[in-house]
């Protein structure tokens, strides 16, 4: 969800990791060269339509996917993404996107070996935007609930897409993380799923060495 603290984390990972001898790469929405600009532009001018607003999101991904993530793990780089395609899929589900459209656009994806959700109520995002950046139009959902209230519409777009994403959860099998808590306490838990991962892959690792 917007506001639970993602990039924090992501950036606190990325430390940890290359202290602990990793060369790690991350990644995240509208940071493809190709797309970055349109995509700024076409969120400041709100003239797009729903499912153009998809593609463009969808040819950001596939950018990024292709020439990013793809040549950091062939040169054995881990992949921190901010983001992945299941957000991606679930902000067009909640905007009206057909669901079985939305996962065909996005059948190009790697399947991630690890996906880490961080979960919190909507009362705890508001609580951290609203003493932060802010509420902003996009992360209300300002596009497609007619409510004139910010605050309104945030939670009600929050909240849609908290459902979507609790039921990703069960189809796909993301690791949830209780991310009501502090930054550190979150963190640890992250390190947790991380550590158990890299270590199921250390015998593989080996045997390839």
């Amino acid at each position: 969800s917007d506001g639970v603290g993602r990039s924090t984390q992501t950036q606190l990972l990325r430390r940890w990791l290359e202290d602990e001898g990793f060369a790690v790469s991350d990644t995240g929405l509208k940071r493809s060269e190709m797309t970055q600009q349109g995509l700024e532009a076409a969120q400041k001018g709100h003239t797009l339509s729903r499912i153009t607003m998809s593609l463009f999101y969808a040819t950001d991904f596939a950018d990024r996917l292709e020439n990013q993530i793809i040549p950091a793990l062939q040169a054995g780089f881990i992949v921190l993404s901010d983001r992945y395609s299941y957000s991606i899929m679930a902000r067009d589900i909640v905007r009206g996107a057909d669901p079985d459209w939305a996962r065909k656009l996005y059948g190009f994806a790697l399947k991630p070996d690890l996906v880490l959700y961080l979960k919190a109520e909507v009362s705890d995002l508001i609580s951290r935007l609203i003493h932060g950046r802010g509420l902003s139009y996009w992360e209300s959902g300002m596009d497609i609930h007619p409510s004139t209230d910010l605050y309104e519409s945030f939670v009600d777009y929050q909240s849609d897409l908290i459902n979507v994403f609790n039921h990703f959860a069960k189809e796909f099998g993301f690791k949830s993380i209780d991310a009501g808590r502090p930054v550190m306490e979150v963190f640890s838990d992250l390190q947790n799923h991380i550590r158990d991962l890299l270590e199921d892959q250390q015998p593989i690792i080996d045997e390839m060495l």
